[in-house]
């Protein structure tokens, strides 16, 4: 149904909240429910941007054949707001683009099953929504493809790849937006792309002999790729966005992209060979864009080993403002048995802001949640988040059966958790004062968490992984034991 990740190098990670549902008993209909008048409507409005041929759903929602033919299963995943796919809570933060359906809807797909699905009068059946085919934010200013195309095995491990993209640039750019298309959609999680000095990479290219190169890695922080830095990511569930007028992230010139890709084998051999289309701005930004993880690392420090069995390991994460901010959107990250993330805005003044709850995570359909208005939080505000995770028999998702011991990781089958709010300075003396202090705290806070054994251990886990990795070696996962 309608669509609108996170990324496993990104150096912080993110936070997330919702409010349970509160449904209404619908009242009966007394006229006949009909496909053309009534279920079609939502259908379109709601399903077929995804489920239409060339799209990311395994089958098309787009004629009454269509519909008729799965009507049962769309009935059910709908009532048990499955679909559309939309995990953020009601009423716990305001977003752009919630794909949400209402009680009345979904009793109207309901009633017209039950009443063995009607098709109505043909007169009455709307016009199929237009589509804009290929990119999506228009035609890009520049566009990037892997110079090769890279091929996924049929099994095995997951597969965390670097490709280096030169952007051929002779000056700096700003870029406001960034659209990633993958070439082929089933093998890719997610992606993160970055950009580092040009030619800074060329000693790890071709070392195994195939196109790109080894590891999951944040790549704006390795020793000689400087001048570095982050400019998106993307996820299964994410729509490409343009940033707030105003706002962009640079790009030097004569720098290169990188495209770390995450891949998980599908059961077929796959080639993936994937583009990105850059959106430039002309003018420099005021305030520069800051990516806050809550808690940091994506979880690496937080103590994240969760035993086997476990219904409610929780970790928990806290970020206090250095300075007036304005969060524009905010994206969780967790593996296979990640729950529940919830995140809240305490203000300096005791009030609170809710900023997103997920109740029911799927690590399958990973979205970033852009607030309809950016919201204000002042110095001195504490961001707390709470990521429940079930390793138990009973949870579907759980990749190893029976449930083993889970650490923090890279592949799919270790677990991660945080939740990155993407902030800007609310103001120019906020900006100063985040230049003065944030990267200073930020050091001292991940030195501090850092001194745990759970942290070391996690710590040392990593570094072991990133030389399998740079090696061409496969680091197990907890399903394959350590």
């Amino acid at each position: 149904m309608r669509t609108t990740h996170a990324a496993v190098a990104l150096l912080l990670a993110v936070p997330i909240i919702t409010a349970a549902a509160h449904r209404s008993a619908p009242q009966e209909r007394a006229a006949p429910v009909t496909f053309t008048e009534h279920v079609a409507p939502i259908v379109y409005a709601n399903c077929v941007t995804c489920h239409r041929a060339g799209e990311v759903a395994p089958f098309p929602l787009v004629t009454y054949e269509d519909v008729a033919k799965r009507a049962k299963q769309i009935a059910r995943v709908t009532e048990q707001r499955i679909m559309p796919p939309w995990h953020a809570a009601p009423h716990y933060g305001e977003f752009a683009d919630e794909r949400r359906l209402t009680d009345e809807q979904i009793e109207t797909i309901r009633a017209w099953v039950s009443r063995d699905m009607p098709r109505g009068p043909a007169g009455k059946m709307p016009a199929l929504p237009r589509f804009t085919d290929g990119w999506q934010l228009g035609t890009p200013d520049l566009v990037l493809e892997m110079p090769e195309p890279f091929d996924v095995p049929a099994s095995g491990p997951d597969v965390y790849r670097n490709f280096v993209l030169p952007a051929g640039l002779a000056d700096d750019k700003w870029v406001r937006a960034v659209e990633y298309r993958p070439g082929t959609r089933a093998v890719v999680h997610h992606s993160v792309i970055a950009f580092i000095k040009g030619g800074s990479a060329a000693n790890l290219l071709a070392r195994d002999g195939k196109p790109g190169f080894n590891g999951a890695m944040p790549v704006a922080f390795v020793p000689g790729f400087g001048p570095a830095g982050d400019l998106d990511t993307w996820a299964v569930g994410q729509l490409p966005h343009a940033l707030p007028a105003g706002l962009a992230r640079p790009l030097p010139k004569n720098s290169d992209l990188v495209l770390q890709l995450h891949l998980h084998p599908t059961g077929k051999a796959e080639r993936e060979r994937s583009r990105i289309g850059l959106y430039f701005t002309p003018n420099a930004p005021e305030r520069r864009i800051r990516d806050m993880g809550v808690p940091g690392l994506f979880g690496l420090l937080a103590g994240l080993d969760i035993p086997a069995g476990d219904k409610n390991f929780t970790i928990t994460g806290r970020l206090t403002l250095p300075a007036d901010m304005l969060a524009l959107s905010v994206s969780p990250h967790a593996h296979y048995l990640g729950k529940e993330f919830k995140a809240t805005a305490t203000l300096p003044d005791g009030s609170t802001k809710p900023m997103l709850w997920i109740q029911d995570w799927d690590f399958n359909w990973q979205d970033r949640y852009y607030y309809k208005e950016p919201v204000q939080l002042p110095k001195g505000t504490v961001i707390d988040v709470t990521i429940t995770y079930d390793n138990s028999a009973e949870n579907p998702r759980n990749p190893c059966k029976p449930p083993r011991r889970v650490q923090w990781g890279m592949q799919s089958t270790d677990e991660m958790g945080g939740m990155r709010f993407q902030m800007v300075p609310a103001n120019a003396d906020a900006e100063t004062a985040l230049q003065q202090n944030f990267a200073p705290a930020l050091g001292r806070g991940i030195a501090r968490a850092a001194q745990s054994d759970a942290a070391k251990d996690a710590a040392k886990r990593f570094a072991d992984q990133q030389q399998r990795f740079r090696d061409g070696l496969a680091a197990p996962g907890a399903c394959e034991g350590k």
